[in-house]
């Protein structure tokens, strides 16, 4: 079989180009008819008309007495008219049609004695004072709404006032999404208990929400097990009731690119491969007139082609435009690589520090479940950059509110998932507030700090010169900043090994022997500090380790190298070993404290995250992971003045 590599990448503008402009999106799908009180939302098929003028009626405008305005004439305080209520005058009500042979409607404010039998008149009226006369908000036969526009609650009423109960509006797209893969099950069709040994399959409902979002009306089909033969009939199936179908299960280069033969089998396929990331894999194609999308199977890569191709076609066949997002001047809080000839996508943290907002990168991957979540802006890397530049401004498009941004304490330094745990007290206590943290290592913080991008910072730097945590290497760094050192908590710090420890793994020398995979943290990392330490303590060099130049950035992300068998031991703290079920081999407490600039300490918003730290829901909550010694959290271990 023939493998389709990706060897004509097209740029995400020309691809979306090539795409769109193939399908006439405004008469692709027949308008429907449906009543105005359901139409909320939805985008006229044709221009409204007014079938009735408003009013319907001469109505009165004011409470009092309707009056033939002539009856009024030379009525003056000396010499008054009298008329005959019943007769002459008509008591009337705001909205209520003026009696025959009435034009002028005197205001009760102006009779003495409304309840009189005959009233008397001091002053005369003119014809059609206090009177709305027929036609006079829309005349029958007015434009109400031009074709195209979206229907507001408001319209909704100016509609309805003009007798227009049913209208015409662009038909909603069918979406129908087909998952496919042979070791997964969907959740979208899940029925009873999560079962442990499948894949769970939960694309399709990221993707059934943004269909929705974006105008669509989506239906996910059962899942499709992975081989062409499955997908063709589905696909067929799909195009049957489907305006546009979308296959969730990438479209890879090689072998297994069933997405692409089925597509290329019943139609045509457009598109095969996108210069973008995530995204890369994206196919667009086209069968019997029907767009067809193939979207890769990874949540993030998903999301970045389902915007760029799939959003802006719905919305089209909706007969909506997709709004830009606003954007923000922000300095990325480190150097953002990326690879030369691809437009990237990275999804960032945003807070404001000083006169700058930071942006700090989520974990970048096309499968980083976290990024899906967190994120608050958008950095584009365009094709022809390789780089965005630590601190250098460069536009983000927002994802949230711009007020929740001035609401942001960034933290920056070790990673620690009390730190993420401390948010969400935060939140709790103030819902205006958020912290936007950053996994960059001990020294890292202290580099942010330096540099003023960073509101605080987390460390964990031990000294083996003085045996002590942190202060000295703050001297070195932070030499003339104002600051306190603030301890968060004590925690314990050791071997992460599989369940049952099977390699027997119990001390620093064990490291070295030859059928032991060890995983490291990243270079500036509190961790990887005292790893060196530890190995010079015990007479070993790094070389000796097998694997110690393999690094990752998180606690965690150790934990699930040695979970997944990519390494037998690591080095990080109980709450990670803890959260995946591998043992734990002790080897040092150590402190976890914040590094808290004079500024940031009398900041108000930090005031209450001290607030957060001190509570003793929070301290127990942290307590209760294991691992953790609260009895020092919130002290001021130490502080530096100018």
């Amino acid at each position: 079989m023939k493998c389709h590599a990706h060897l004509q990448m097209k740029s995400v503008a020309e691809a979306r180009e090539i795409f769109l402009s193939r399908f006439d999106l405004n008469a692709m799908l027949p308008p429907e008819e449906i009543p105005t009180v359901a139409a909320r939302g939805r985008v006229t098929a044709a221009p409204v008309w007014a079938r009735r003028s408003l009013p319907v009626t001469h109505q009165a405008a004011m409470d009092g007495f309707a009056v033939l305005a002539a009856s009024t004439f030379w009525a003056t305080p000396e010499q008054p008219k009298s008329l005959a209520v019943g007769e002459e005058a008509f008591p009337i009500n705001t909205g209520h049609t003026m009696p025959r042979g009435t034009d002028a409607v005197i205001s009760a404010e102006n009779i003495s004695n409304p309840r009189a039998e005959v009233i008397t008149v001091k002053a005369p009226v003119f014809p059609w004072h206090n009177v709305r006369r027929i036609g006079e908000d829309l005349v029958g036969g007015e434009m109400i709404l031009p074709e195209g526009v979206e229907i507001t609650p408001l319209a909704q009423g100016a509609l309805l006032a003009a007798g227009s109960t049913q209208v015409a509006v662009r038909r909603l797209p069918k979406v129908i999404i087909i998952p496919a893969g042979s070791e997964s099950v969907s959740m979208a069709n899940l029925d009873g208990d999560l079962p442990s040994d499948r894949l769970l399959e939960f694309n399709s409902v990221i993707l059934a929400g943004l269909v929705t979002e974006a105008g669509g009306l989506p239906e996910i089909m059962a899942m499709v097990p992975d081989n062409v033969t499955s997908l063709t009939t589905a696909l067929k199936k799909a195009l049957a009731t489907a305006d546009v179908v979308i296959i969730n299960a990438g479209s890879p280069a090689g072998t297994g690119d069933y997405t692409y033969q089925a597509v290329a089998k019943l139609g045509e396929v457009l598109v095969h491969g996108v210069s973008m990331m995530p995204g890369k894999p994206s196919l667009l194609g086209q069968v019997g007139g029907k767009p067809v999308i193939g979207i890769p199977d990874y949540p993030i890569s998903a999301v970045s082609s389902f915007e760029q191709f799939a959003a802006p076609l719905i919305a089209g066949l909706a007969g909506k435009r997709l709004a830009p997002r606003p954007t923000l001047m922000v300095h990325p809080a480190q150097n953002l690589q990326s690879k030369p000839g691809l437009t990237e996508f990275i999804r960032v943290t945003l807070g404001r520090v000083g006169d700058k907002v930071i942006a700090t990168p989520l974990p970048r991957g096309g499968g980083i479940i976290p990024s899906l979540v967190r994120p608050d802006g958008l950095l584009v890397v365009p094709a022809g950059s390789e780089c965005l530049e630590e601190d250098r401004q460069v536009a983000a498009e927002l994802l949230v509110p711009p007020e929740d941004i001035d609401g942001a304490l960034v933290v920056l330094g070790s990673h620690d998932n009390i730190i993420d745990l401390l948010a969400t007290f935060l939140k709790r206590k103030d819902p205006r507030l958020r912290l936007s943290s950053g996994h960059v290592g001990s020294q890292g913080a202290l580099v942010a700090l330096r540099r003023g991008m960073a509101h605080f910072g987390g460390i964990h730097l031990f000294d083996s010169e003085t045996n002590t945590h942190n202060v000295r290497c703050i001297l070195r760094s932070l030499p003339r900043l104002p600051l306190k050192l603030i301890n968060l908590a004590w925690r314990e710090r050791g071997l992460l090994v599989a369940e049952g420890n099977p390699k027997n793994i119990r001390t620093i020398q064990d490291l070295t022997r030859p059928d032991v995979r060890f995983i490291n943290r990243q270079q500036g990392a509190g961790t990887r500090v005292l790893m060196d330490y530890l190995l010079k303590k015990n007479g070993l060099e790094p070389s000796v380790v097998q694997g110690y130049e393999r690094e990752e950035k998180t606690h965690m992300d150790v934990a699930v190298k040695v979970h997944s068998g990519f390494a037998d031991v690591g080095i990080g703290i109980f709450e990670a070993a803890k959260a995946l079920g591998l043992d734990f081999i002790p080897l040092t407490p150590e402190r976890y404290d914040l590094v808290v600039p004079e500024s940031t300490f009398n900041d108000p918003r930090f005031q209450i995250l001290l607030e957060v730290i001190n509570s003793q829901e929070y301290q127990e909550a942290v307590a209760a992971l294991g691992g953790y010694d609260m009895k020092d959290c919130g002290k001021i271990f130490w502080e530096q003045y100018t």
